[in-house]
């Protein structure tokens, strides 16, 4: 017997609906399963939120937590011939600054050459070997080739060296060319003492220099130098025009000469501080927000059988929660040494409808300007134990790390998807299952009751024959 293609074609009935029914009625239990996956999913995601929101606001709170900038002064020069930058904790005043003469590199500068690219070396030399050594005693052997004792051929091997000079060819007119070697480094004791050439007396003739001798193939166009000057008439000689280590915390920068004394002031600067609890303040408003996107809530009808689908993802979440209520909390010093225990003392109130931080500028420059360490000891306290942001970096890097909350509350939404998808898995393979099982049997259905119809067909048939045989015999 033939089998049946389609269901239904055999038995007459609709057993590709019921078949589809059957499936669509199955299938549904998924969708509780899914609506979860969906759900978690999205928590997943505001896990991963929540994590990089909180360590955008820990960079401005580990900004602000440096004692430094409660301190931090400001430097200003009478000339612009020298400036001055400041770090540490520096004393406010005014120093006087008389510049003679400024830090300057040895240059050395060979005889004019007619070609930069023509080897000028002796070219029935085997090896020959370049030496430059510096006047502290610092020595670079450099090997050359015959094609590298031209000048272009000897600037790119010197400058691969690493020799303490770095080599230029300066071009002074058509066909005339010259070597120019200076010092990476100002100052005297940076300065070429000697190049000499072993193996190839033409390029000794050619590149040779000694500091003691009176006459050289190369000659010295820039004298190396130290820097000179005097502090409050205390003289000072540098071999950079940067001088760190004269004036503790503060680095000159000399660009020239002075005519007569000029003077450097320094003052304390409460910009940077409040700059720094400026930027603060957005962060922490800005991780506000965020909570509030993550924990949105909108109200339904009485008898909703669902919440608005626009419901942050960590709406009612106790990770959040902890660490919202925990950060509010820090906000106070009540250990502080200082006569500063808020951040309302110095200008820092919070809304009490939405919670973020408010800032009165002018309040703040006052307490920064009046009493910056006592502002420095409520912040950032002894930096180890006390202070609101030493406290509050303290609890940000446990929240952050592999083993703190967020990370341990984001593994559990992990599991949590990864027992869902197997849930599914195994009941959509049920499902499966089931379908194929009821598509053999109205497979087997169709095809009994095409059998039994093409029986009672032939059946009738039969009996409808031998009824008219009957009839016939009668008349």
């Amino acid at each position: 017997m033939a089998s049946i293609s389609t269901l239904g074609i055999g038995s007459g009935l609709d057993l590709s609906t019921i078949l589809d029914n059957l499936t669509t009625a199955e299938k549904a239990s998924l969708t509780p399963i899914s609506n979860q996956q969906t759900a978690y999913t999205a928590k997943l995601s505001a896990y991963a939120t929540l994590k990089s929101s909180l360590s955008t606001f820990q960079t401005a709170n580990t900004a602000l937590n440096s004692a430094d900038l409660f301190s931090a002064t400001s430097a200003s020069s009478s000339s612009s011939a020298f400036s001055a930058t400041t770090s540490g904790t520096v004393v406010a005043g005014k120093y006087t600054i008389s510049v003679s003469q400024l830090a300057q590199a040895q240059t050395l500068t060979s005889a004019v050459q007619t070609s930069n690219t023509t080897a000028l070396g002796d070219s029935s030399a085997s090896s020959r070997t370049l030496s430059i050594t510096l006047k502290d005693g610092t020595s670079k052997d450099i090997s050359l080739t015959s094609d590298q004792t031209s000048l272009t051929g000897m600037r790119d091997a010197i400058n691969g060296a690493d020799a303490g000079v770095s080599a230029t060819i300066i071009k002074v007119g058509d066909g005339s060319y010259r070597l120019s070697l200076t010092s990476s480094e100002t100052g005297s004791d940076n300065a070429v003492s000697k190049i000499a050439v072993t193996g190839d007396d033409t390029l000794q003739g050619i590149v040779g220099y000694d500091a003691s001798a009176s006459s050289n193939a190369m000659t010295e166009s820039v004298t190396a130098q130290n820097a000179k000057l005097t502090v409050n008439n205390v003289e000072i000689e540098n071999s950079s025009n940067t001088i760190s280590d004269a004036l503790e915390g503060i680095t000159l920068n000399l660009n020239d000469t002075t005519t007569g004394n000029q003077t450097l002031t320094i003052t304390k600067d409460t910009s940077k501080a409040e700059s720094a609890i400026t930027t603060w303040v957005n962060a922490y408003n800005t991780l506000l927000d965020q909570f509030n996107t993550l924990t949105k809530y909108t109200a339904v009808d009485t008898g909703a059988s669902a919440q608005d689908s626009s419901n942050g993802a960590l709406l009612g979440d106790s990770t959040l929660r902890t660490i919202q209520t925990q950060l509010k909390s820090m906000l106070t010093n009540a250990q502080s040494s200082s006569t500063y225990k808020s951040l309302a003392q110095i200008g820092i109130t919070t809304d009490p409808t939405t919670g973020s931080l408010e800032l009165d500028s002018d309040k703040l420059e006052t307490a920064l300007s009046s009493d910056a360490d006592g502002v420095k000891e409520m912040i950032v306290g002894d930096g180890k134990t006390t202070g609101i942001t030493t406290t509050i970096a303290t609890n940000l890097t446990g929240w952050l790390s592999s083993t703190g909350i967020v990370q341990a509350a984001t593994d559990g939404v992990s599991k949590t998807l990864n027992d869902l998808t197997d849930q599914y898995n195994t009941m959509s393979t049920r499902i499966d299952n089931m379908v194929a099982r009821y598509k053999t049997q109205f497979t087997q259905l169709d095809v009994l009751m095409s059998s039994l119809n093409q029986t009672s067909s032939y059946l009738t048939q039969q009996f409808e024959s031998s009824s008219s045989s009957s009839s016939s015999s009668s008349s």
